[in-house]
């Protein structure tokens, strides 16, 4: 019954079970690797030195991939498979000196050289209770002034020459007063009817009508 889980039944205050058996107390989890190296023992009785002869520790050089393809364009290749076996079959590598050329050594800094940030200057103390720095913004400002008067006086003197159209607008001539046109045949032809008795009650009528 402890060992099937359908069968086991919960226990009052204790977590429910997962019927698996687990080994005793001298049992060590996880894998074991076998020392290699001989442990304490073989550190204290010599120095574990490399052999400079080895050849797994030589470094393979990148190919030379310019050189190969200039030898297969003159062999007469042109596909990429064609190119594949050709790499194939002339493996050549870079030389040792194009590499150390190409790699950038280390960068060579001083001797007396500090790293960090540079330290924030001291506050002027009597430059501030002597208010010196509204004496030099004062200063900026006149020469500001001055410029820009320079500046105003070069303009005024490119100014362009004034022309019959300027000079109209700024002084109008004054408008004619309109008047109405005649046909210049009937302009000295005389009235043929005059419905006031006289002149005096001409000048009259024409006097109260203005």
């Amino acid at each position: 019954m402890t060992k099937h889980p359908s069968l086991l039944q919960a226990e009052v205050g204790k977590p429910l079970r997962n019927c698996y058996t687990l080994p005793g107390f001298d049992f060590a989890y996880g894998l074991y690797i076998p020392r290699t190296d001989g442990g304490v023992p073989e550190a204290i009785g010599h120095w574990n030195t490399v052999n400079q002869n080895r050849t797994d520790l030589v470094q393979k050089m990148p190919r030379d991939f310019i050189t190969m393809n200039r030898g297969a364009l003159k062999a007469g290749y042109t596909t990429a498979r064609e190119y594949n076996l050709y790499y194939k079959d002339k493996d050549i590598r870079r030389k040792e000196e194009e590499c150390t050329r190409l790699k950038k050594g280390p960068i060579k800094l001083p001797a007396d050289m500090t790293f960090g940030i540079p330290a924030r200057p001291p506050t002027p103390i009597f430059d501030i209770l002597q208010h010196r720095y509204k004496e030099l913004w004062m200063e900026q400002q006149r020469a500001l002034t001055v410029a820009q008067r320079v500046e105003t006086k070069k303009l005024q003197k490119g100014k362009p020459r004034e022309t019959h159209t300027t000079l109209l607008r700024k002084n109008p001539q004054p408008t004619k007063k309109e008047s109405f046109w005649h046909l210049p045949r009937l302009e000295k032809v005389g009235p043929h009817l005059s419905t006031l008795p006289d002149r005096d009650a001409r000048k009259k009528a024409f006097s109260a009508s203005h």
